[in-house]
């Protein structure tokens, strides 16, 4: 049911306007990645991220996505619909504390750089053992530090 058809929305009818159904009744597009063009940004009138993660919520853009209702639910309003202030991250499988126990039980052998995405530099890790010690040693503090990310710039996938 919608507008469209000369109808009104009822509040306290069972209802519920389709732009407020939770992410599990609907399905989006996933954010576009406009690799930094902010002018693609602005003629696409603000769909697509320029730039994806952030360390901080400050750090992080926004950008709008399509979103469409799923089959079998009904819901008033238009079923395609635009969604504003969908967060530019994308998750791609690295956990934290999976990367951290592979650099300090593995890291001499360069697992923590394989698993990261970062193979060259896994190799030469592997082929010294770990700069002797050093490499592995400073490639904990670059993982705890923050400065040592997956190789794809995505973010650490949630663990709760």
């Amino acid at each position: 049911m919608d507008e469209d058809a000369g109808c009104t929305h009822q509040p306290h009818s069972p209802l519920v306007r389709c732009d407020y159904l939770p992410a599990d009744f609907v399905q989006c597009d996933e954010p576009r990645d406009l690799y930094g063009n902010e002018t693609e940004k602005e003629r696409l009138q603000g769909f697509g991220c320029t730039k994806f993660g952030g360390d901080k919520f400050s750090e992080v853009e926004t950008t709008r996505v399509m979103c469409r209702v799923l089959e079998g639910l009904e819901c008033f309003g238009n079923r395609n619909f635009t969604k504003d202030a969908v967060p530019c991250i994308k998750y791609t499988g690295h956990y934290f504390p999976t990367t951290l126990l592979y650099s300090v039980l593995l890291g001499f052998l360069g697992v923590d750089r394989f698993a990261l995405g970062h193979t060259g530099n896994a190799v030469g890790k592997l082929l010294t053992l770990g700069g002797l010690g050093v490499w592995w040693i400073v490639d904990i503090v670059l993982l705890i530090s923050g400065v040592l990310r997956p190789q794809d710039d995505s973010n650490w996938m949630p663990y709760y």
